[in-house]
């Protein structure tokens, strides 16, 4: 969908910058920190079933390449949209907000936490 949305007539550079931003870490946010367990049968004896994706990675070690490299990435496109919108306050606002949903979360801070006791089970 990302792909599509620069095709769209009516939509203008900034717009379509500011959505593929919002509309990957959207993405992002849902598959790793928001779905838990596994798709397949683990020996851990169903521990890994509590877990989101972003906390069994790696084993929870983290600053590995492969958490840097998802960590990094929303930065580098949030960079980008930030330098198309030409830092535009409305689409700037958009863009953080947007970035912090899906960096605060990998934080080793909040590894294992439910916020509100949402997504606790």
């Amino acid at each position: 969908i990302v792909l599509l949305v620069p095709v769209i007539p009516f939509f203008t550079v900034p717009l379509v910058w500011t959505l593929t931003n919002v509309i990957h870490n959207l993405a992002m946010y849902l598959f790793l920190h928001t779905v838990k367990g596994t798709p397949f049968e683990t020996p851990d004896q169903g521990k890994a079933r509590l877990l989101t994706h972003w906390e069994q990675m790696d084993y929870g070690v983290q600053f590995t390449s492969s958490r840097k490299f998802l960590t990094i990435s929303p930065i580098v496109l949030y960079i980008l949209a930030s330098f198309y919108t030409k830092y535009d306050p409305t689409h700037f606002l958009i863009n953080t907000g947007s970035l912090l949903s899906v960096l605060l979360p990998k934080l080793p801070l909040f590894h294992g936490v439910r916020l509100f006791g949402i997504n606790k089970y």
